[in-house]
């Protein structure tokens, strides 16, 4: 029982032995590769910079396009809401207007 013990010992110490030197393998590297990495970053964003801008301008060309058009449907869309609850309220209107007409004081004559 005691050797199974040390044998999973020694395959933990084994184990802590090989991800030390996978670390210490990987800090290396990216101490190594630093630069590289660097030059690949700038030259890839200055490679970019004018595909973004032509995506500003672009955007902003179809923004001028876009929003008469979202503000004909907005106005179009109150209209249709105005209509909707108008519609329904027309023989309410009629009745309050009715009864306006009856209960209104009569005008005077202009004429005595």
């Amino acid at each position: 029982m005691i050797e199974l013990g040390a044998l999973l010992l020694f395959a933990v110490a084994m184990l802590a032995l090989i991800l030390a030197f996978a670390f210490v393998v990987k800090a290396v590297f990216w101490v190594v590769l630093l630069p590289v990495r660097l030059v690949v970053w700038l030259l890839g964003a200055l490679l970019v910079l004018p595909l973004l801008l032509l995506k500003l301008v672009f955007g902003g060309l179809m923004m001028l396009l876009a929003v008469p058009v979202a503000l004909i449907g907005l106005a179009a869309a109150a209209i249709a809401l105005l209509f909707g609850v108008l519609i329904p309220a027309i023989p309410l209107i009629v009745l309050g207007a009715l009864l306006w007409y009856l209960v209104r004081p009569q005008p005077r004559a202009l004429v005595p």
